[in-house]
């Protein structure tokens, strides 16, 4: 008999084909559509099966999560017949294989300790913005600019410091991004990732309960369902203590760790980016993320 945690892995599963399938259209997989009315958003459950060679009420089981092993030809029949990219597919795969695991009970929230050789590195990064976040978008240490950048996160608790909660539900993160649909919209699609491979985790359960809770725009994207969005190489912040910069990011996952990534922002020495950079970065208030009261910038203008 299948685990709780299994069935709940299965749903996962459904989930993903289901909105997959409803999010893309006939018209895009090549079917042609009579002149009829369609009450199904996308693709109905049984085009998909014939498109995707198998019988329909298999592929009714899969989405309702009661058929936990599909086989990876099925698998890869899905995800042709859906036109998904490699992104999508290769999460199809880990929910999959994640549905035929057994897991008797939800995985532990991963430690949120930053050994101290991370936050050295933090620091002698500066003036470049950097910080390290966790799976679930929290910051779990920073550098001044790298607090700074997101203008008022330095107003909440440390503990509730978390980028993803900043972008929907600070007052100041839509002033900060013009493209701040496009922020929140890649934002989603990584949690939707993550969450989709561990989906009782209460590091993740926990935000994107608050999350669908107090923001609407959240809960629209999050039963989209995405997991491609990317965010882009470049960002513009419209900061209301240095000005409008325009900065290149970088994440990068760090070995060793519980899923901890850094994130770090760059420009190119000389120009008016790199120099509100180093505007921010000095006059950025000190704080307990910090691994040093001595900041880099003001020894090298000394």
């Amino acid at each position: 008999m299948a685990s709780p945690s299994a069935n709940s892995e299965g749903a996962e599963l459904g989930r993903f084909l289901r909105a997959r399938r409803t999010q893309t259209s006939p018209e895009h997989v090549g079917l042609t559509v009579g002149a009829g009315i369609r009450r199904t958003p996308g693709l109905r459950r049984e085009e998909l099966a014939t498109l995707a060679g198998i019988s329909i009420d298999y592929y009714v089981r899969l989405e309702r999560g009661k058929e936990t092993r599909p086989s990876p030809a099925v698998l890869d029949s899905l995800a042709r017949a859906l036109h998904m990219d490699d992104q999508e597919h290769q999460h199809l795969r880990e929910l999959a294989a994640r549905a035929a695991r057994y897991a008797p009970e939800p995985p532990p929230a991963p430690s949120r300790t930053v050994r101290p050789h991370l936050k050295l590195l933090l620091e002698s990064l500066r003036p470049n913005p950097a910080y390290v976040i966790s799976r679930s978008m929290d910051m779990l240490a920073w550098n001044p600019g790298g607090l700074a950048l997101y203008a008022g996160l330095e107003d909440w608790p440390a503990k509730h410091r978390n980028l993803a909660r900043y972008l929907f539900l600070h007052p100041a993160s839509r002033a900060l991004f013009t493209d701040w649909d496009r922020q929140i919209t890649a934002c989603v699609a990584r949690l939707r990732a993550v969450a989709g491979t561990a989906p009782d985790a209460p590091d993740l359960t926990n935000l994107v309960g608050e999350l669908l809770l107090k923001s609407p725009d959240f809960a629209r994207l999050w039963e989209r369902y995405e997991v491609t969005g990317r965010k882009p190489a470049q960002k513009t912040f419209h900061h209301p203590r240095v000005g409008t910069l325009t900065l290149t990011s970088q994440s990068m996952q760090l070995e060793g760790t519980p899923g901890q990534r850094i994130g770090t922002y760059t420009a190119e020495p000389g120009t008016p980016d790199h120099d509100a950079m180093l505007l921010l970065d000095m006059t950025a208030p000190a704080s307990p993320g910090v691994s040093s009261p001595q900041p880099n910038a003001a020894r090298r203008q000394s």
